[in-house]
């Protein structure tokens, strides 16, 4: 017989209110970006690889998409056992499983063995997206979780922008292997303090009594879909446009990289500043009116830089001015929505925390991918593929039911 698991509200005498649930908190953030950064990190090193390891660059390319493969899987496994297993068990053995891996990465002279090596780390990293979420649900409030995953989001946007400089540099200095080995020792320090400090990750989150829910039930939740996909399709469509646009402002638009910087940059900083005062904001309008202003305001940016598109002059640096209203809309209804989302799966937040994922990296990836062969035309091919991402977050908002408040424990500060 599993162990009932719960959601326990904090108290203002709980001892995780205080400093010990940001303590936790902080080493859950750091386990899950170091995983998140085996992308980032590796990528610049991948252009030498063919040369390395004696290979071409399709060979080499799959030490990426391996990577993206095994979280993809392991998005979905570790949804499944957590119920099973326990969060907090789960998230340590998915850490030393990264570490272990990270380290052996760099023992192959294969790129072959590489890249089975780094299926399995990518699906052992992706245990820190699933689980962090439900274990930071544990530790706080509603609204202090609703802060705490706004804070996480904020740090995680930081990886895309500051990990390539990073890897770059490691590369230039100690050569590919020094990126796996920082991410496998600092990720094995982390997973050492966890296992001989008990204390510092509260056992939170652990088995569930009887047969948990299944994914299909938690699809069916309509409240769900509410928040949980107009989620994936407001930060889904945000990643279509971004992976697409540097092709687009150096191929169509006469610009340069610096050009994509500086957007990404103010929006990034806009997205951060947004998702630190939604708590704020949910404090005094309530969820419900901050997450669907938040999705109307990324609908109405995505709708200005469609307009753009077919009206304007063409110019990259134009985008500066445009950009960041879709993330200021991103980011005031990340954390809010996020937390709805998985309220809405009664416990099952592991199995939500993998969906929303998988719908954001499959909206992304599909939506990128139908771009691709459309943007020599210019901006009209990202920006639209936006807008029919985009809108359709909106009409969910309206189309199904919003989560019901007594299904919860009321709101704390």
């Amino acid at each position: 017989m599993h162990e009932q698991h719960t959601n326990p509200p904090a108290t203002d005498g709980s001892k995780t209110a205080g400093s010990q649930a940001m303590i936790a908190f902080f080493t859950i953030v750091a386990g899950t970006v170091l995983g998140l950064a085996g992308i980032d990190l590796v990528l610049p090193s991948v252009p030498a690889m063919p040369a390395i390891f004696g290979t071409d660059i399709a060979n080499a390319q799959l030490v990426l998409a391996t990577y993206v493969a095994g979280m993809s899987v392991g998005l979905l496994m570790f949804g499944a056992l957590a119920g099973h297993f326990g969060r907090r068990r789960l998230f340590i053995g998915s850490l030393l499983a990264f570490g272990v891996l990270s380290l052996l990465a760099v023992m192959t002279d294969n790129i072959h063995v590489l890249n089975i090596i780094r299926f399995f780390q990518g699906a052992a990293a992706s245990g820190g997206a699933v689980l962090a979420p439900g274990l930071i649900r544990a530790l706080f409030s509603e609204l202090g979780a609703i802060r705490a995953v706004s804070a996480m989001g904020s740090i995680e946007s930081l990886v895309p922008g500051l990990a390539p400089i990073a890897g770059a540099w490691l590369y230039a200095e100690y050569g590919w292997k020094a990126s796996f080995e920082i991410t496998g020792t600092a990720v094995l320090a982390i997973c050492a303090l966890v296992i001989l400090i008990p204390s510092l990750l509260p056992h939170i989150g652990q088995k569930r009594s009887g047969s948990s829910a299944s994914y299909w039930r938690v699809m069916k939740n309509k409240s769900f879909i509410r928040y949980g996909l107009s989620h994936a399709l407001v930060l889904g469509g945000l990643l279509v446009f971004v992976f697409s646009t540097p092709a687009v402002v150096i191929e169509t638009m006469d610009g340069t990289i610096e050009d994509f910087i500086r957007m990404q940059f103010v929006g990034v900083c806009l997205f951060i500043v947004s998702a630190n005062v939604n708590g704020s904001l949910v404090k005094r309008f309530g969820n419900e009116k901050v997450i669907m202003a938040g999705t109307i305001i990324a609908t109405l940016g995505s709708a200005t830089l469609f307009a753009y598109a077919l009206f304007g002059p063409n110019n990259p640096y134009h985008l500066v001015y445009m950009f960041w209203i879709l993330n200021l809309g991103h980011g005031i209804r990340s954390g809010p929505g996020f937390v709805r989302a998985l309220q809405t799966t009664h416990g099952e937040d592991d199995k939500g925390s993998a969906l929303m994922i998988l719908a954001t990296m499959l909206t992304g990836a599909v939506g990128t991918a139908i771009v691709g062969p459309f943007i020599q035309f210019g901006l009209v091919g990202p920006t639209l593929a936006l807008v029919l991402i985009v809108v359709p977050a909106l009409l969910l908002m309206y189309i199904f039911p919003p989560f019901k408040e007594g299904d919860q424990p009321s709101e704390r500060g």
